[in-house]
């Protein structure tokens, strides 16, 4: 498993599992979030492995879909890069301005 797939699933997970049924929810968490095998998922749930492998694959593409429609990680990525972008150049141009890193630290918190 490629680690950039297992991380922006972990993401996409974090962002929409509670759109997904409690089934998925337990496959995904254990295979990307806790490493197991398909074997253990499936041993685990008294089901084959191409079961797992077949819910598995179907959530992927539930969870790539909702963020195609949503935009929810890729917004959140785009958020911390401008507010990393605006906190740079505040601390360059203006880091005596109490008011401006005011409002820095308040959106910090928000995406938290």
């Amino acid at each position: 498993m490629e680690i950039e797939k297992t991380n922006r699933m972990n993401a996409l997970f974090e962002f929409y599992s509670t759109l997904l049924t409690e089934k998925q929810m337990n496959y995904m968490e254990l295979y990307y979030g806790d490493d197991f095998s398909l074997g253990e998922i499936a041993e685990e749930y008294e089901i084959s492995r191409q079961a797992v492998y077949d819910n598995i694959k179907r959530t992927e593409r539930i969870l790539e879909d909702y963020e195609k429609k949503l935009h929810l990680f890729s917004n959140y990525i785009m958020r911390e890069a401008l507010l990393e972008q605006l906190t740079d150049y505040t601390q360059t141009h203006y880091p005596k301005d109490e008011t401006l890193q005011g409002f820095i630290q308040q959106f910090q918190e928000i995406e938290e």
